[in-house]
């Protein structure tokens, strides 16, 4: 039980879930490597696509919109707890030190949308919470999840921005380059070689610290790791058969709750947080997570056909990274510079095929490899000794 896990100790609802939450993340991620997210709004209703773009936005903040990022961490959480039951909190720490190595030269030299430093970051403070019981582990959880509201009405209270030095600091930076708000769309287009892409990415790297700090995603980073922790520490997912009645009472409980509140999250989304950001970050608490849990409950409840996304479940990390490097080949100049020119819809449908040729070849490496290419790498460092690749 010291190394890592092997194909036979691995539960085939997690890396299903895994797998779906991929597919998730490569729907709310593409339309930023497709430039499109960058467009004014003039120029989005100038697509000839813009009618079927905006019911696609609306449905994409109604089913996509931090519910698979929701699933995603509540799966680390998990994880989590699986390492800390194998070797302890001293090997978990050297994994997120290289998570969060692996991180940084992510968000710095490739893409500047990375979610991997703050998972490390995140990670970092789980072991602060393992002595807690199970009831107080799931109420810290709640209050992680709900802290950004509290935040959000202490900042228009005091009339305070958390993150105002980190935008000034953005925009100095982006400036510096010749990066305007004119030119901001078109830039990664437009580069020709990496050093102008580099450029992007460095008053990026500024624009992610940003939007960490003024999100407020740590907290709620954290609050789902505390539930997939209490998920593993119980084991939760090797007893699905016992659960079914409770997991079926949860779909019902939570789908009607889930649903309205998700549908008003969207609305406020697409008119501007017209309620308020207050409002609307009580919207994305109260409808994303339990959003998020129901695609997991679903998941776990009818398992058979989403079976077929264990294999990029299983190889996530690569699947992740590849999905930025297959993002940069199609959108950017360096590239076949598609950026700017697909409408929402298209670039959907596009992120749908890269998801599902991923698929593919994650099932065609995994029958000669025992672990993809980065899980393998991360696991060399992670033991400090040699494990063979190849079955």
């Amino acid at each position: 039980m010291n190394g890592p896990t092997t194909e036979k100790q691995r539960y085939v609802v997690l890396d299903a879930l895994r797998g779906l939450a991929l597919l998730g993340i490569a729907l709310a991620n593409f339309p930023e490597f497709g430039l499109w997210t960058f467009l004014s709004s003039e120029a989005q209703e100038a697509m000839p696509t813009a009618n079927a773009d905006h019911v696609t936005r609306f449905l994409q903040y109604l089913f996509v919109d931090g519910k698979f990022y929701t699933i995603f961490s509540i799966l680390f959480g998990i994880g989590f707890s699986i390492t800390l039951s194998r070797r302890g909190v001293g090997l978990f720490y050297r994994r997120m030190s290289i998570l969060l190595l692996i991180g940084f030269l992510h968000l710095m030299f490739i893409w500047s949308g990375d979610i991997l430093l703050l998972y490390a970051v995140g990670g970092m403070l789980l072991p602060l919470f393992t002595r807690l019981s199970n009831r107080s582990l799931l109420t810290v959880a709640l209050l992680l999840i709900l802290l950004p509201v509290a935040l959000e009405t202490y900042a228009a209270w005091r009339g305070f921005d958390f993150a105002a030095p980190l935008y000034e600091a953005w925009w100095r930076q982006a400036n510096s380059s010749g990066i305007t708000e004119e030119n901001f769309a078109s830039w990664l287009r437009d580069a020709k070689d990496y050093g102008g892409m580099f450029e992007f990415l460095k008053q990026g790297s500024i624009e992610r610290m940003w939007e960490f700090v003024g999100g407020h995603r740590l907290p709620k980073v954290l609050g789902l790791f505390l539930i997939g922790y209490y998920i593993g520490r119980n084991r939760l997912y090797a007893r699905l058969n016992e659960l079914r009645p409770l997991m079926k009472k949860g779909v019902r409980l939570m789908l009607p709750w889930a649903l309205p509140t998700s549908v008003l999250y969207a609305w406020s989304a697409m008119s501007g947080h017209p309620w308020g950001q207050i409002v609307h970050s009580v919207l994305y608490a109260v409808s994303v997570v339990p959003m998020g849990l129901v695609y997991m409950l679903l998941i776990c409840l009818w398992l058979k056909p989403f079976e077929w996304l264990k294999s990029a479940g299983r190889m996530a990390l690569t699947c992740y990274i590849t999905q930025s490097l297959i993002g940069i080949l199609l959108f950017y100049g360096i590239g076949f510079g598609l950026g700017t020119c697909c409408g929402l819809i298209t670039i959907e449908g596009i992120a749908t095929l890269v998801f599902l040729l991923e698929v593919v070849l994650c099932r065609l490496w995994l029958s000669y490899f025992r672990f993809g290419p980065l899980e393998w790498i991360w696991r060399l460092l992670t033991y400090g000794e040699w494990i063979r690749l190849r079955k």
